[in-house]
């Protein structure tokens, strides 16, 4: 059973939880829209990259995550205790405060289902888009042949969840015909898809009205506040 009684003492003025994000990450705000769809209160501190006085590469982060990446959140209400990497943070939220199973589940069976989309969310999806935005805006020497292949495997993937969601019985969602924290997990990654030139709309119409339903929910769209979606050449400060 949740902590009950310490969650009501917490409000928006003192939140319960510190989230540090970063405000074209997405897996910072995966957190942000599992904690808003629960009615947890949570602060968000956004980050730069790099060694500033703001940066992720500081003492005072590396102290909360030595691999000095958002996110990270400290839960006040269990003793600040901190945590990093976003699915052992959404995990560690669906166990301790989603008592009524809105994005979690009761069996073993279930939970691993959504763990197991989580975990392909984590080490499929988020990686080939990160690396085919690297290659596109950031690396400093044009590589056709990395953006391809993170482009292609972006694009992959994108197919992968598109039958998932056209399946009989899929309920226009990825596991168990409901929303999950599988479909948060997704959701904000395939938001930056256009800048490696994918157009969800017209190429993945079964995932982009799958977006658009979980971007018109409240608690997605206050998990999302912050948040930048940047359009073409962008220089992101302290990346280099």
């Amino acid at each position: 059973m949740a902590d009950t009684a310490a969650i009501q003492t917490f409000t928006e003025e003192n939140p319960q939880f510190t989230l540090y994000s970063h405000d074209t990450g997405p897996n910072g705000f995966k957190v942000a829209e599992l904690l808003s769809e629960l009615g947890l209160t949570y602060k968000t501190v956004f980050l730069d990259f790099g060694n500033g006085p703001n940066g992720m590469k500081t003492p005072f982060f590396e102290n909360l995550n030595p691999n000095g990446r958002i996110p990270a959140i400290v839960d006040h209400a269990n003793g600040d205790f901190v945590l990093w990497e976003s699915i052992a943070i959404i995990l560690y939220i669906l166990k301790k405060y989603d008592t009524e199973y809105k994005f979690w589940a009761k069996s073993i069976e279930d939970q691993a289902l959504i763990e197991q989309w989580m975990l392909y969310q984590a080490t499929g999806q988020g990686p080939y888009l990160g690396q085919a935005m690297w290659f596109t805006h950031y690396h400093p020497e044009k590589v056709q042949s990395a953006m391809t292949r993170y482009t292609d495997e972006t694009r992959r993937v994108l197919g992968i969840v598109e039958k998932q969601l056209s399946r009989e019985g899929s309920n226009g969602w990825i596991v168990l015909g409901r929303i999950t924290a599988a479909d948060i997990s997704f959701l904000h990654w395939w938001c930056l898809a256009f800048r490696i030139g994918i157009e969800i709309e017209t190429e993945f119409p079964v995932v982009h009205a799958w977006m658009e339903k979980l971007k018109a929910r409240e608690g997605v769209a206050k998990g999302m506040t912050g948040a930048q979606f940047p359009k073409g050449e962008v220089e992101i400060k302290g990346l280099n």
